[in-house]
């Protein structure tokens, strides 16, 4: 019997993706747990694994559809021999639904009766019901910024459906979208609630300064999301404290020169593995540091699961290494160095980014002498490391040149008091300037 593949929900925060590339074709046979599509979620392309066992009979959403919503059937799969049924057929949700769609189509069908001035604007319906334009985000994104009406659009997407080459190719006729919009006002008018809509919407055009529009990456409107979020309702408390590295990287040379330089034992310690350790030892120390709001009760975390920010070329991830207080320092600079690489690839599995106890930005690297970091829900705090800089310090009373580096801890207040941030900060300072604790 024909079963549908539906785009799959890749993490709790996806509403619809994007089909990057199909790894099986049609006619090929598919056993569950395969490999079948490549799909891009808001923070990774992730594999998409097959369910059921058969033949993949047809593929109804192309690889590089954008937009597709989740549960949305994208393939057919086939018993072997079995006929490849045509796309309605496959698709038990749209039976169900068929009676409650032809009805508007009925109304719409009487209301056009009466009125002969809307007979024309009905021929570009076939891709709607309802009166819905069915689009792609982007699609509809761009539409708004070059000031196109959709309705006015045939697509040429899956089942009509408007994608991006459409509004593109609209955008290059600038005499036809006037056109198509100043029919469409009348019943808009006459609809009342559209029209007061499409005035907000009516600044977008206006800019006339030379730019280049950038469309929203779906993780980067995910990460606009999450982190307004957390700056309007979490309270956020900081506290900076300045500490030295020089034992810190004494240490991180010596286990360098000792460590093997290939085969199963090797490792290369950075700064930030160290860090990584350090945190979740005093972490361990103040459970309470590790832990969550709600609004019933704060939550404790049992392992110390350090959340690592990770740069990639859409805006930022945090792949984590888990019960980082149990683990040694080759482990974490090891599975730290896995974790980065498939981040910037996009290859990380849905349970090594979501999740999370505490988090770690460091932008040392970079230069950054200081900087505070915005809280990643529900996580309680996140810590931000500036770079080591040789500065002048007072030692017994006399000056003295230390590599020092900022440390500022973002606390949730609902969470973590002042003065028990300053205790964490306190005992992170002792362990860095005291590393050989970590070894213990």
């Amino acid at each position: 019997m024909a079963t549908n593949i539906l785009m799959p929900a890749l993490s709790p925060t996806m509403t619809e993706g994007n089909l990057a590339r199909w790894l099986k074709k049609e006619g090929e046979a598919v056993k569950a747990g395969d490999v079948i599509a490549e799909i891009e979620t808001d923070k990774a392309t992730m594999e998409f694994e097959a369910v059921d066992e058969g033949i993949l009979g047809k593929i109804l959403v192309a690889e590089g559809t954008e937009g597709v919503a989740v549960n949305t059937p994208i393939g057919i799969l086939v018993e072997e021999g079995e006929a490849v049924p045509d796309a309605a057929e496959a698709k038990p949700a749209p039976k169900a639904e068929a009676p409650k769609a032809e009805a508007p189509k009925a109304e719409a069908s009487k209301a056009e009766a009466q009125k002969p001035a809307a007979t024309p604007e009905a021929k570009p319906q076939p891709k709607s019901e309802g009166g819905r334009v069915f689009a792609s985000p982007l699609a509809r994104r761009m539409a708004e910024q070059a000031g196109l009406d959709l309705s006015g659009l045939q697509g040429s997407g899956p089942n009509g459906r408007i994608v991006k080459a459409d509004v593109e190719a609209a955008a290059g006729k600038p005499k036809q979208a006037p056109a198509a919009a100043k029919p469409e006002a009348a019943p808009a008018a006459a609809a009342a609630s559209p029209a007061p809509s499409a005035a907000p919407k009516a600044p977008a055009p206006a800019i006339t300064a030379p730019h280049t529009a950038v469309p929203n990456s779906s993780m980067r409107k995910v990460i606009a999301k999450r982190l307004s979020e957390s700056k309007a309702t979490v309270p956020h408390f900081y506290v900076s404290m300045d500490i030295e590295l020089d034992a810190l990287l004494k240490l991180r040379a010596d286990l360098n020169a000792r460590a093997p330089k290939d085969g199963p034992g090797a490792f290369k310690l950075s700064v930030n593995d160290l860090i990584i350790k350090a945190a979740a030892r005093v972490l361990r120390q103040y459970p309470n540091v590790n832990a969550s709001w709600t609004d019933d009760a704060i939550i404790q975390y049992h392992d110390v699961d350090i959340s690592v920010a990770v740069s990639i070329p859409d805006g930022l991830i945090t792949p984590i290494v888990k019960q980082a207080d149990r683990k040694g320092l080759a482990a974490i600079s090891n599975e730290m160095k896995d974790l980065a690489a498939r981040a910037k690839s996009g290859k990380l599995k849905l349970e090594e980014f979501q999740g999370g106890s505490f988090s770690i930005s460091n932008m040392g690297m970079f230069g950054v002498t200081s900087f505070s970091a915005i809280i990643n829900p529900p996580q309680g705090g996140i810590l931000a490391v500036g770079a080591g800089q040789q500065r002048a310090v007072v030692k017994d009373g006399a000056l003295a040149v230390a590599t020092v580096m900022t440390c500022t801890l973002s606390v949730d207040h609902r969470v973590v008091d002042g003065a028990l941030a300053a205790e964490w900060m306190a005992a992170f300072k002792k362990v860095v300037e005291d590393p050989l604790s970590l070894m213990l």
